[in-house]
């Protein structure tokens, strides 16, 4: 209900997910209070921060879970398992820099056929032990809380994975729309997957032994080999889901400011939203491959992954209630009884899950919690450098009024001067100017910003100001999950009625090295993170799409 019927109606012009989330309120135009955008930015980011551990954790459970059926059906490759879902992962995410393109069209068939198998297992096992149907009303489990309030709440961190699809699936709403969604949910995975949990707890009731691996046992012998195959080509599409919404939340978190520039390969010509981040698909291998050595097996690793995804949904139930007040309007009583009774269930879940963590349950929130401070350290370490360089900044009136005094020699072209304000003069123009004592004939100021939504349109793209004696300022915008192109905005600023030939232009960009100091604004060591980021980030030539030999970079030094 909270997943299917509300919160995938909380969508920012058709795109979901906690930053899409956080970007709805922060750039509607009713939320203008302070409070709630700061607020759904702290939550935002730490639920992307929870969703990178999630792109880790999801992989590591599903592959290992589907291998462990070795255990069963051929006990003497037990000492495999491990090796066996190490082999998978690293052929998993091998394959991600050749995209989905190629082999999406065989995921639909095969997970028709995978829930097709479990329903038919589930329901083979209902028929063996009827009784179990009972499990339908509630009162049983009411009675078995009430009674027994502390083993209740360890059943429950138990049974908690089988709701740990929602956030993924808020994730990739982008992709196929609420009505798919809500179709394709009620049709086909929600009754196979009641069917077999039901076949499982017939099972157990029959037979209270098979609660070592009740799903595999579910199945009949005979059937056990070709079962293992599917479950692991199953645990693949599952993995290769959470991983591309983990490049997809990367690319709106570079767009919204919260990670520095990376390279973003795109790998299909047909399908904008396949994409390949080569520097998160190295780190999620890595946190990956460490979680399997660590935890060993899946019922190990259960533990941690409750813990992450139950702190994510009282998250997302958080911002939901936040989004309906400043973005919706509605009443606080209604916004209280829809997220306050989401967020009961929530919590129950969450303190459920926290027992788990002294085992195993603190490793996705120590890195949850290192990424949060990645994230934000990368953009106050932005706002400081902002802060920074306007303090250089000479207003462009008066720069213009000092031409006019002193007119400098002209050369023919155009040279385009990217800055990351839309006010006063670039520092690379007035370094220019000093040292080379030459200014372009025609002089462009180029300011990229990202709106608070994802797309924006061709006709809202890029405006253009002129501002006399050649000197042009143009700002381009673009959604946070769009990409910008130098050969996009020099198009459309033709059609705004400026001509800047790509060919002859030059582009002088501002390169800054960055040294720590004690002036207020971050601790020592975070500026220090902040310049080494600040170094290792994608050259704004091969983010911008620049060709390289027409740039002039200009260096400078910048105390934080």
């Amino acid at each position: 209900v909270k997943y299917h019927v509300v919160i995938i109606r909380a969508d920012n012009k058709g795109e979901g997910g906690v930053l899409a989330l956080m970007a709805l309120v922060n750039g509607s135009r009713v939320a203008r209070g302070l409070t709630p955008r700061r607020l759904m930015i702290v939550l935002g980011i730490f639920g992307a921060a929870l969703l990178y551990a999630d792109g880790a954790l999801t992989p590591a459970i599903s592959v290992l879970s589907a291998v462990e059926g070795l255990e069963i059906a051929t006990p003497q490759l037990q000492h495999w398992v491990i090796w066996i879902t190490l082999a998978i992962l690293v052929g998993l995410f091998m394959f991600q820099s050749r995209g989905t393109a190629g082999v999406g069209a065989v995921f639909g068939p095969v997970m028709l056929v995978w829930f097709a198998t479990i329903a038919v297992l589930g329901l083979n096992g209902i028929l063996k032990n009827p009784a179990v149907v009972g499990a339908v009303l509630p009162t049983h489990a009411i009675r078995f809380l009430a009674d027994d309030p502390g083993r209740g709440l360890l059943v429950l961190g138990a049974v908690f994975l089988v709701v740990t699809g929602g956030e993924a699936l808020y994730a990739d709403l982008g992709h196929f729309g609420h009505t798919a969604i809500q179709l394709a949910w009620f049709t086909i995975p929600l009754p196979a997957l009641m069917l077999n949990y039901f076949g499982q707890g017939a099972l157990l009731l029959t037979n209270p032994e098979a609660a070592a691996n009740p799903f595999y046992l579910l199945a009949p012998a005979k059937l056990l080999i070709p079962l293992i195959p599917l479950a692991t080509a199953a645990a693949i599409i599952a993995s290769q889901a959470v991983i591309s919404g983990a490049f997809s939340l990367t690319r709106q978190a570079v767009q919204l400011g919260y990670i520095p520039r990376m390279e973003i390969e795109h790998t299909s010509s047909r399908e904008i939203g396949q994409i390949y981040v080569p520097s998160v698909n190295k780190m999620l291998a890595v946190l990956t491959i460490a979680l399997v050595l660590y935890f060993q097996t899946s019922s190990n690793l259960a533990g941690a992954y409750g813990v992450a995804l139950s702190t994510l949904m009282a998250l997302t139930t958080v911002m939901f209630y936040v989004m309906s007040r400043e973005v919706w309007g509605w009443s606080f009583a209604k916004a209280a009884a829809v997220s306050g009774s989401f967020l009961i269930v929530d919590l129950t879940f969450l303190v459920a899950n926290s027992l788990k963590i002294w085992h195993g349950g603190w490793v996705p929130l120590a890195i949850a919690i290192a990424l949060y401070f990645v994230m934000i350290t990368w953009k106050r370490g932005r706002e400081i450098l902002s802060k920074r360089m306007m303090e250089k900044t000479v207003p462009l009136k008066l720069l213009l009024a000092d031409l006019a005094a002193e007119p400098p020699v002209r050369v023919p072209g155009t040279a385009v001067f990217m800055y990351g304000s839309s006010d006063g003069t670039p520092p690379a123009l007035m370094l220019n100017l000093t040292h080379n004592k030459v200014l372009h004939e025609k002089i462009v100021f180029l300011t990229v910003i990202t709106e608070d939504v994802p797309h924006v349109g061709g006709e809202q793209r890029v405006t253009v100001k002129r501002s006399g004696k050649g000197f042009h300022s143009v700002v381009a915008r673009y959604g946070f999950m769009q990409d910008p192109d130098i050969n996009e905005i020099l198009a459309a600023c033709k059609g705004n009625g400026l001509s800047i030939p790509l060919e002859g232009t030059t582009f002088f960009l501002g390169r800054e090295t960055l040294i720590a100091s004690d002036r207020p604004g971050m601790a020592m060591w975070r500026e220090r993170l902040f310049a080494f980021m600040s170094r290792n980030a994608l050259r704004a030539t091969a983010f911008f799409k620049i060709p390289p030999n027409q740039v002039f970079e200009v260096g400078a030094y910048v105390e934080l």
